[in-house]
């Protein structure tokens, strides 16, 4: 997927180019994965410009990288009017997804990595829509597990974590399907790729605890927020595989995927074969919400630029 990505780019304090925006090869993070990342949106509702729970997103931001001891060199404040301050800057007018990332930098082959190991940070911005088809989508279990804590830290958003994602998305291409889920060590229901979980019984919301190495997404705390104000029960508890194809419905949640229904899963069609009406609600309700359409409960989740 080839990115449009804007013309300035924020790196280590300082607007720049983003074609000025280079590192040497000999790059920590390259060789290592020794990198950290977040995902966010920014929403154009034709008046201004909303960055979607931008406090949430910077804290975890720092967290990931204290697992690791990498040092991000720049306070909360800073890194949060950096993004909000580089989409001034490439005058964006229009729904886009926002990458802050730091990473260790040029530390040779060392692998004992400290908080004294030099770092960088920079910020990207690109238009985004939709990232799969909000009609649905196909999924399936892959043979790859989720990592656990038992082999590293499943709440860190590190860049090397993602290879686990990137080869269970391989598998599930192969098979034809649109996304993969993951099952946990203990082989029940962890998450997809790149995103949480949910499923719908009997009129509730279930999804799987952080235990199962799910990652402690803010767009599924986004969803559990609205679910009980909405009066939805929301169960965190193990989920079995084989609950996921008698499901009545089931829905993916993330920055990128936003609400994603899933229609299909392992060949077997969920309820009758389109969105739900729980998830139905849950989309309308959130996509009300980041467009600051809603009725003003949850405005202390937008960030505006301008």
């Amino acid at each position: 997927m080839k990115l449009l990505l804007s013309k300035y780019v924020w790196f280590d304090g300082r607007y720049a180019l983003a074609e000025k925006a280079n590192v040497p090869i000999t790059t920590h993070a390259i060789h290592y994965g020794t990198s950290v990342f977040e995902g966010i949106r920014a929403y154009w509702n034709g008046e201004n410009l909303h960055v979607f729970r931008l406090d949430e997103h910077v804290k975890r931001f720092r967290r990931s990288g204290q697992f690791y001891n990498i040092s991000l060199n720049f306070s909360d404040e800073e890194i949060s009017g950096a993004i909000t301050g580089i989409c001034k800057k490439n005058k964006l007018k229009r729904s886009c997804y926002i990458r802050p990332f730091y990473f260790v930098g040029e530390y040779g082959i060392d692998l004992h990595v400290t908080e004294k190991a030099p770092t960088n940070v920079a910020i990207i911005t690109f238009p985004f829509g939709d990232l799969f088809s909000k009609n649905g989508i196909t999924a399936g279990v892959v043979s790859w597990r989720k990592f656990s804590d038992r082999s590293t830290p499943p709440q860190a958003k590190m860049g090397g974590n993602y290879l686990n994602s990137i080869i269970a998305t391989q598998e599930a291409k192969r098979n034809g399907v649109d996304e993969a889920v993951l099952l946990d060590h203990n082989g029940n229901v962890s998450e997809a790729s790149g995103e949480n979980i949910f499923i719908v019984r009997g009129g509730q919301l279930i999804t799987p605890t952080l235990a199962s190495s799910a990652l402690n997404g803010i767009t599924r705390d986004t969803v559990i927020k609205i679910a009980d104000n909405l009066g939805i029960k929301v169960v965190e508890r193990d989920i079995a595989r084989s609950e996921l194809v008698i499901a009545n419905e089931i829905f993916l949640t993330g920055t990128a995927a936003e609400i994603t229904p899933i229609i299909s899963m392992d060949s077997k069609k969920i309820g009758d074969g389109n969105p739900g009406e729980i998830t139905k609600k849950m989309m309308d309700k959130y996509a009300n919400i980041v467009m600051n359409r809603d009725d003003g409960r949850y405005s202390h989740w937008l960030t505006a630029v301008y």
